[in-house]
């Protein structure tokens, strides 16, 4: 046990393994509440009342491509570990069904699905306004500047509470509820008031940002009162956890109810960083059909010497341009030459309907139309530019086919492609190079960790991870593989919720 100065209060913290559990020394019963009526929410769901409630933007289920055909599960890891964990304990799924769309919602999951509507109007403000124009490029360290409309705060609060009311009509007395993300930060305490029989826990996936820069938020307040709700606080890295307390010792509501003031008493504050379902990438590798594609991959790339490879969504986040600089400096300075060296780069197709993205996509591909236009050969690009959105099975050739994997994100809270990356080399060579602002940096510390704004320092790594010798890329690839493989996301959800119960 350690004692920490956050803001004007001394913090008790627990370290366990690299993370960190905030505990408050006192106690306090939450106060009642009223409860709506379970007839105000239609539930798809195999019991009337459920012990386990995951709360999300979306439902792990995508509704048939012009409205023909069954349902299908969402691709991730993410959505396999709470599909297992909610198989295992039983359960109900609570989000949005991605469309207007609930007929014929699965049934046979061997949990509940529960969809919240959604219209044009609240995806607008909710989700596309305030969640990803607002919350977003702030808590990215302001990479793009945040827009802080009050109609978008006000969708966003409605939405809010309409998931709120969606938890307190289906969860069983003294279940636990896992809500997750930024979408969603206002959720907890609304439940709480709700229903403070619940067990409530909070998973933040994204970075949360220092309390400087949270301090812009006009509404930051509210946001604190309402994830002060839940029992539990996740976040993905210790860093982002300290944020927090701090946000939360200089402007938290000092007239929060009373219900509030007390589950913040009550609070546990930790980092668990989310992982992969490591066996699935695996397997996947290992697959004839993919060794298959790795030769004709490299192949149809010119078989060069060296192919560096990026996977992302198209996000500003993500560090695309400033990797694309590193790699025309190359070219330029004649330290790298096509078609010994190419570039192949995923970016799949985000968040279109928000301009900063759209002019992000703008940026991207002018850059790469630029490079093309200087450094290409006839049949042979600089850089391979991919706009689509990928499955596994294309993915994992891809992984397996580079030589260095660039992960250079400007912030983010863990970033997956990393590990799955990882646990797509089998054969233990390739080499990672990681922006150090990556949550999964903490973890995964025998990539190559590089400042994603130093464009001479990504060079470095560049060249560096094309000179080591074979021994070392071995060594540095089985380190990271034992890392990835002995925390996988079903490890980050059994620690979570056996921590919630403890919490709660």
């Amino acid at each position: 046990m350690e004692k920490r100065q956050v803001g004007a209060r001394s913090v008790s913290f627990l370290t366990r393994g690299g993370t960190i559990l905030r505990m408050d020394e006192t106690r306090h019963p939450a106060t009642l509440t009223t409860v709506p009526s379970a007839n105000e929410v239609q539930t798809v769901n195999n019991s009337s009342e459920s012990p386990l409630v995951v709360v999300a933007n979306r439902l792990p289920v995508q509704a048939p491509a012009r409205g023909r055909g069954p349902w299908t599960r969402s691709p991730g890891g993410l959505a396999d570990a709470l599909h297992n964990t909610l198989v295992d304990r039983g359960g109900v799924w609570i989000g949005w069904p991605g469309g207007r769309q609930t007929i014929g919602l699965p049934k046979d999951l061997g949990y509940g699905l529960q969809p919240v509507a959604l219209d044009a109007g609240d995806l607008r403000g909710y989700y596309d306004g305030f969640s990803n124009a607002t919350l977003w490029p702030l808590y990215h360290d302001v990479i793009r500047q945040p827009v802080y409309h009050r109609a978008w705060w006000h969708d966003y609060e409605r939405v809010n509470a309409r998931f709120a009311d969606a938890v307190a009509a289906t969860a069983a007395p003294n279940a636990a509820v896992w809500i997750h993300d930024y979408h969603l930060q206002l959720v907890p305490a609304l439940v709480r008031e709700r229903r403070p029989d619940l067990r409530i826990g909070f998973f933040l996936h994204i970075p949360f940002p220092p309390a400087d820069l949270f301090a812009r938020l006009p509404w930051r307040e509210e946001l604190l009162d309402g994830v002060a709700g839940a029992d539990l606080v996740g976040f993905q890295t210790p860093r982002d956890a300290d944020n927090f307390c701090e946000a939360e010792a200089r402007f938290a509501n000092a007239t929060r109810p009373s219900y509030l003031r007390s589950s913040t008493n009550d609070k546990h504050i930790a980092a668990f960083p989310v992982s992969i379902d490591f066996e699935h990438w695996n397997e996947i590798a290992h697959l004839p059909e993919v060794e298959k594609r790795v030769a004709e991959l490299r192949e149809q790339l010119g078989n060069p010497r060296a192919v560096l490879l990026g996977v992302d969504r198209l996000d500003y986040t993500k560090g695309i341009e400033q990797r694309l600089h590193a790699f025309r400096e190359l070219l330029t300075e004649g330290r790298l030459a096509v078609p010994d060296a190419v570039l192949v780069q995923v970016a799949s197709p985000s968040r279109d309907r928000v301009s900063a993205y759209r002019n992000e996509r703008g940026r991207i591909e002018q850059l790469v139309g630029e490079i093309n236009g200087d450094f290409a050969r006839v049949g042979t690009p600089a850089v391979h530019y991919i706009h689509q959105p990928l499955e596994p099975v294309e993915v994992a050739p891809l992984y397996r086919a580079a030589d260095v994997m660039l992960v250079t994100p400007i912030r983010d809270g863990m970033n997956l492609v990393a590990k799955e990356f990882v646990a797509s080399r089998y054969a233990d060579h390739g080499v990672l190079v990681l922006s150090e602002f990556a949550g999964a940096a903490h973890e995964l510390t025998d990539a190559l960790l590089i400042n994603p704004h130093d464009i001479e320092g990504i060079k470095r790594a560049i060249l560096t991870a094309l000179s080591l010798p074979e021994v070392e890329t071995i060594r540095r690839m089985r380190a990271l593989r034992t890392t990835v493989k002995n925390h996988t996301v079903f490890d980050w959800a059994k620690r979570f919720l056996d921590a919630l119960a403890l919490a709660g």
